[in-house]
């Protein structure tokens, strides 16, 4: 059984290295490719193969679903029996299995025989999961393949493979780019080149698979950390849920987030200042942000499936974006507790303040796409001076109007022309 591969991604195939690494950015093709090779190994002879990650709460957080959508491009269906926690080989008895790395140890320790370990988005996995995981893969002949798009240079995975001179001996690693795909779609490099030449910055972490750095275009730049933190424990205010609709190529995104007061013994307390005014006491706040779920292209009908990956969702008020009110409807009919915002002239622009007023936002490293947004959610900068400019640059900011939304009724609304 053979199929075709991009040229540079041959090296990864090379026999002998038990560590197989590529990153690189996006279009390039990485996970199709390891996706049909772990395929046909597993129609050639018995493998059990474990596809991990750092979070993954669902099963359809893992690849489970690019497995599934390539055994079916390959008309390989006969050859296996898709289960919805496992993928195995009707003949072969070969296995796929799904498992989240974090807080799994002892899970992990308990996987034994495993010949091919993949890691996807492998920039999330912390020193601590691979340092599990690693002497975990034991079996002779036992192969770890990996698979990223750099975010910090400062990240394991990255530290460990991508900076040569420090790479873990035994390994093969390489970086891809969407030039290296002879198949990428035409709309997807009309993006790449369209974003190359008006975004620089944006298009090298994107595009070209370089790490991110912050810059004051960044709209959240400053205030933003990854951060793990007790998802069940007591915070001043929330949950606050808020959702954004997906259109066209833009994501649904759900997220929950909650308020800590840091000087709660000032409320209600007023001051003086030296001429004379009084007023109240302003009130220090950390935002969390603590769960999201994501889905580009999610149908109406899948609404409720994807909304209830959010714990207890059910319980709390949801608020939505008011542009679809037949999918509020439609959700309310499901059993959601879910009301439409409020949108007012400058409402983006409120809310960008009202997020820049918390001390620290504080985002769960499970929420990777609200990580994303945070380091990409930008402002427009002029092409020839390089000056940022007061303008919010759309896209990147579908997770942070769902906050928005969420606690719309603590922004402060600025006067509009008509108030004036």
């Amino acid at each position: 059984m053979l199929f075709e591969i991009p040229k540079k991604m041959v090296k990864f195939f090379v026999p002998g290295p038990r560590y197989r690494v590529v990153y690189g950015g996006r279009g390039s093709v990485k996970s199709w490719t390891i996706a049909r090779a772990l395929i046909i190994l597993a129609c050639r002879g018995k493998k059990r193969i474990l596809c991990a990650r750092e979070y993954q709460k669902s099963i359809r957080e893992s690849v489970h679903f690019l497995l599934k959508s390539q055994i079916e491009r390959m008309g390989l269906e006969d050859e296996f029996i898709i289960r919805d926690t496992e993928i195995v080989n009707r003949w072969t008895g070969s296995q796929f299995v799904f498992a989240g790395l974090h807080h799994n140890v002892a899970s992990l320790k308990s996987m034994e025989a495993i010949d091919i370990c993949w890691i996807e988005e492998g920039e999330t996995t912390s020193q601590e999961s691979w340092d599990v995981l690693d002497p975990t893969i034991r079996k002779p002949g036992s192969e770890i393949w990996v698979s990223f798009n750099p975010i910090n240079e400062t990240d394991p995975l990255y530290q460990m493979f991508a900076i040569v001179g420090k790479r873990l001996r035994g390994a093969v690693a390489f970086q891809v780019g969407w030039q290296d795909n002879p198949w990428l779609p035409k709309v997807l490099r009309d993006q790449a080149e369209y974003m190359r030449e008006h975004d620089t910055e944006r298009y090298e972490h994107i595009w070209g698979g370089k790490t991110w750095f912050k810059n004051d275009a960044q709209v959240l730049n400053g205030k933003w950390f990854s951060k793990e933190f007790d998802l069940s424990r007591a915070f001043t205010s929330g949950p606050h849920i808020g959702a954004d609709w997906g259109f066209s190529q833009d994501p649904t995104a759900l997220v929950k987030s909650y308020v800590e007061v840091l000087n709660p013994q000032d409320m209600g307390k007023t001051y003086v200042n030296s001429s004379g005014d009084e007023g109240f006491l302003p009130l220090r706040r950390d935002l969390y942000i603590a769960e999201e779920a994501f889905a580009l292209g999610c149908e109406t009908l899948d609404l409720p499936e994807l909304f209830d990956q959010v714990t207890d969702v059910r319980k709390y008020i949801i608020r939505a974006d008011s542009a679809r009110p037949e999918t509020i409807s439609h959700m309310k009919n499901q059993g959601f507790m879910i009301e439409a915002c409020e949108k007012w002239p400058n409402c983006a622009e409120d809310g960008v303040t009202y997020l820049r007023g918390f001390e620290h936002i504080y985002i769960h490293p499970s929420c990777t796409r609200m990580l994303e947004e945070a380091r990409l959610w930008s402002y427009v900068t002029d092409r020839l001076s390089g000056k940022v400019q007061r303008k919010l640059s759309p896209g990147y900011d579908h997770g942070w109007d769902a906050v928005r939304y969420a606690h719309e009724s603590m922004i402060t609304h600025s006067p509009s022309m008509f108030d004036l």
